[in-house]
């Protein structure tokens, strides 16, 4: 697992439990983020699903973070803001293994 994996939330780390509800988000013109908080004791973890087609195959990322909120909405918010920095900050290569 590469250094960035480990610190922006790639590889093996648990993953969010699919969610048929959650609505995605386009972000610029190709990226859909899926903001899918973790239920967790103390709250809900920040959490999504980065997606984006690469010559008709979908590559995709889940992200999770350390960041909890006691309201799933306030964790939903903060969650497709993460994926928006992540995205602006990392573009393709968090999809590269």
């Amino acid at each position: 697992m590469s250094l960035f994996s480990k610190l922006f939330g790639g590889g093996s780390a648990a993953k969010p439990a699919a969610n048929s509800d959650v609505k995605p988000e386009l972000y610029g013109a190709d990226y859909l983020i899926y903001p899918d908080p973790i239920k967790e004791a103390s709250g809900y973890r920040v959490a999504a699903k980065i997606e984006k087609d690469f010559d008709g195959v979908t590559r995709e990322h889940h992200m999770i973070r350390a960041d909890t909120f006691t309201s799933e909405e306030d964790a939903r918010v903060a969650s497709l803001h993460k994926a928006q920095i992540f995205i602006d900050q990392m573009g393709e290569a968090i999809f590269n293994d």
